[in-house]
């Protein structure tokens, strides 16, 4: 669900401080995507939301949440709206944000 030698990859790269704000933009940005998801579902208007939540998962290691947008997208470029499973890639967002949010806590605990 969580790619960790990425997120270990990005800490290093920018720094425990830097690392902590792209955290915290990461999660307002992907909830605020969410919520215009959920608002209007175009396929070019989902498509370039899910393409923009896809990148940014990547980069943050959220490996199963990066996959189901991927797939999102694919549907939503191809018109197919009703074969992408939003409340899958809601899921999983969560699913991936609880336990990223839980060992992120754990690690900066000790």
């Amino acid at each position: 669900m969580i790619d960790w030698n990425r997120v270990s990859q990005l800490r290093e790269e920018i720094g425990a401080e830097d690392f902590g704000e792209v955290v915290e933009l990461f999660l307002e940005e992907v909830e605020m995507e969410i919520t215009k998801m959920r608002c209007g579902k175009s396929a070019e208007t989902l498509e370039s939301q899910l393409h923009f939540l896809k990148g940014s998962a990547l980069n943050l290691g959220f490996t199963d949440f990066s996959t189901r947008c991927q797939k999102g997208e694919t549907a939503a470029a191809n018109g197919q709206l009703n074969q992408i499973d939003l409340a899958g890639v809601l899921a999983s967002y969560e699913a991936s944000k609880a336990q990223f949010l839980k060992a992120l806590n754990r690690v900066t605990a000790t």
